[in-house]
């Protein structure tokens, strides 16, 4: 896996919220869920749409394109049309900094 990569502030991603952040080149959506910080691949398998303009219940991102519904701590999918899951990466929190390892 790759090194980490400082995409943004704990700050900028309240409970129940989810950014999208670049990180080399991997546009990376950083979702906060009860406090826990989950980062995945922002871009919907089914049909491309960003995951982090969609909608967040939970641990449940809901794609706002086509409604297709994944884990944000695996990346697992949850309820189609997407039948394929989103990368998910590993994200760790420095001095306020969230981080992100991205390959």
């Amino acid at each position: 896996m790759g090194d980490f990569i400082a995409v943004g502030k704990t700050d900028e991603v309240p409970d129940g919220e989810m950014r999208s952040y670049d990180a080399s080149g991997v546009t990376v959506a950083v979702a906060n869920a009860a406090g826990s910080l989950y980062a995945f691949d922002d871009t919907c398998t089914h049909r491309g749409c960003s995951l982090a303009e969609g909608e967040l219940d939970g641990t449940t991102v809901t794609c706002g394109c086509h409604g297709s519904e994944f884990d944000i701590r695996s990346g697992e999918v949850l309820n189609g049309p997407a039948d394929e899951p989103v990368a998910h990466y590993e994200i760790k929190v420095e001095g306020g900094e969230i981080q992100v390892q991205v390959p």
